[in-house]
């Protein structure tokens, strides 16, 4: 059972909710996020583009402009290459689509996951001598290249990186030296001397700002032009944030706030045909519908085929052209969602059933599995055990696997500690990839990971964050409509979550085509009865229930209604508007129980 906590962080709410016409509980949410300062609460609640960072504070970033216009002005060609993420397929479109406005001789390159492997190789650096290419220029991958990017000169190309990754390092008699690239121009905020002040942006975003830079300095594009060109690249910039699992803070909630919008509105024939595809070009989009509708989409083309076919989708001239694109794409997601699941079974039984079930970091040898559902694989085992999860797979050229980590465990740093076992790898602090030569180094991988884990029982405790104790009875419908100044949410901006003790349930009944909602009456201690809603395991929920108030109160819950307080529990809650039939009610959604 999860742990609850009320979050108690101090300040004056009342004054806050007072200057800046919100409601106390407004104030406290926002305090719990860390939003502090005049300037800080402003800009979360009503941060516009005008807010986001220059685009110069980033180190190179004028460098790498400036190489790329003087070889656009000079008719020199230039290659990206990107990655087979929605990153590095956003990345990719927005460089391309700006260089293109700007009049440059520009093609582009996406690793294919299986063949090429993450990031730059020598074959890839090799191709472009032989096509002729003056420059290269990187997004998404570059800042562990180091290798490649020395054949590229030594070949005689220039070459720009943009990346947001962590820069490799190597310790020496206990000092940290970082290993950068000696490309021409090095655009990532991670480097350890780069003095821009939000270092959480996703590739796609470094990319967007480049152009930005670019478009004001290059003289040749309208005004007008510029500003039509940002805002639709935006888009591509939020969808890139999202499903990059970036946190929403800061000017990341800016740009994927307006960057949805942006969507919804898009002139882009293969996003608008994906929209149309999924059934949401007329919604009002949100992280989620980025996250968990669209962007597996794209992702899909990485993992099953290529992702240059996703690029082929940004880049269709005609609507026809456009929907036979998404239609492939969601058909082949809809192939890979069940390939997930078969290889999510299996991953399964190796921890019940094996001395897996004991490890502190999890690695899962499955060597059947498609070498490009790993990381998924290991993020929905990581949701389920609470652990650090590696996913391995026997590819054509050996071992590759992915993983996925939890807030207490930096996996990049992990496993550089044992960087001697692989013949590549990458990553950050919540995941990483990895290549490893034969099979019996997986059994070396996993016990170095577990002697040098310093992870304690508490670590791995399910924290549940109480924002605000309220009873059910203040909310009404101008405080839901409030929340949404506190909008987008998603990863580092979660929904705030409000809790009540003793509700009791009087009438409950079960919902949707797989059963897997719940829908239920229920009241506090005033006596006033409302709707609630359950999206989770209503087996277990029940189970909960039985064990508390008895199976024959169960059974009369669903089959005509109980008394109240015959079945009471604690409930986390977040309040929502049901729109049903032209008619709106506020529901109760129920996240956590005890």
């Amino acid at each position: 059972m999860a742990k609850w906590m009320v979050a108690a962080k101090k300040a004056d709410f009342d004054k806050i909710a007072e200057k800046y016409h919100i409601t106390p509980v407004l104030a406290r949410i926002m305090r719990n996020r860390d939003v502090i300062g005049e300037e800080e609460i402003e800009k979360y609640l009503h941060g516009d583009l005008k807010d986001l960072y220059n685009p110069l504070l980033m180190k190179d970033m004028q460098k790498a402009a400036d190489i790329l216009l003087d070889q656009i002005k000079r008719k020199r060609a230039i290659r990206i290459i990107g990655d087979y993420d929605v990153d590095g397929i956003c990345s990719t479109y927005i460089l391309l689509s700006g260089i293109r406005t700007l009049g440059g001789k520009v093609d582009t390159v996406i690793p294919h996951r299986i063949k090429d492997g993450y990031g730059l190789n020598e074959s890839l650096i090799r191709d472009a001598a032989g096509a002729e290419i003056d420059c290269i220029l990187t997004c998404d991958n570059g800042i562990a290249a180091a290798p490649q990017i020395q054949l590229a000169k030594e070949l005689g190309m220039t070459v720009v990186v943009t990346d947001h990754h962590e820069v490799p390092f190597e310790d020496r008699e206990g000092k940290r030296v970082y290993l950068l690239p000696d490309a021409d121009a090095v655009v990532d905020p991670k480097q350890p001397d780069c003095p821009y002040p939000f270092k959480q942006i996703c590739g796609g975003v470094v990319a967007l700002k480049l152009i930005q830079v670019m478009l004001e300095c290059s003289g040749t594009v309208e005004k007008e032009k510029q500003t039509a060109l940002m805002e639709e690249l935006l888009a591509f910039g939020a969808l890139a944030t999202v499903c990059d699992v970036m946190e929403l803070k800061d000017e990341n909630r800016i740009i994927v706030k307006k960057g949805l919008q942006s969507m919804a509105s898009t002139s882009n024939p293969g996003l608008q045909a994906l929209l149309m595809e999924n059934g949401i070009e007329e919604r009002d989009l949100t992280p989620y519908h980025a996250g968990f509708v669209i962007g597996p989409c794209l992702n899909a083309t990485g993992r099953l085929d290529a992702a240059k076919r996703a690029l082929a989708l940004f880049e269709a001239a005609d609507r026809r052209e456009a929907v036979t694109i998404a239609g492939d794409l969601k058909s082949l997601n809809d192939s890979r969602k069940q390939m997930t699941e078969e290889g999510l079974k299996q991953a399964v039984a190796l921890v019940e059933n094996t001395e897996l079930q004991r490890d502190k970091v999890l690695v899962i040898y499955l060597p059947d599995c498609h070498e490009s559902l790993a990381g998924i694989i290991a993020g929905r085992v990581r949701e389920r055990y609470g652990k650090p999860v590696f996913v391995l797979t026997k590819g054509e050229e050996g071992i590759k696997g992915s993983g996925r980590s939890i807030e207490a465990y930096h996996m990049y740093e992990a496993i550089t500690a044992c960087r001697e076992l692989f013949t590549r790898y990458g990553g950050h602090k919540m995941a990483a990839g990895l290549s490893m030569a034969e099979e019996k180094t997986i059994d070396i991988f996993r016990k170095k990971l577990n002697d040098n884990c310093l992870l304690t029982d508490k670590d791995f405790e399910e924290i549940v964050h109480i924002d605000v104790p309220m009873p059910l009875a203040y909310v009404d419908k101008k405080f839901i409509q409030e929340l949404s100044l506190l909008e987008p949410f998603g990863t580092g901006n979660p929904k705030p979550l409000f809790a009540r003790k003793r509700i009791s349930l009087l009438a409950g009944r079960i919902l949707g085509k797989n059963r897997n909602v719940g829908k239920y009456r229920i009241t506090d201690e005033t006596g006033r009865a409302y709707e609630m809603i359950y999206f989770g395991d209503l087996e277990q929920f029940d189970r909960f229930l039985e064990g508390r108030s008895g199976p024959e109160t169960v059974k009369r819950l669903y089959s005509g209604g109980i008394r109240p307080q015959e079945a009471e529990i604690s409930m986390a809650y977040y309040p929502e508007l049901n729109r049903f039939a032209g008619r709106e009610s506020i529901q109760f959604v129920m996240q956590y129980y005890c």
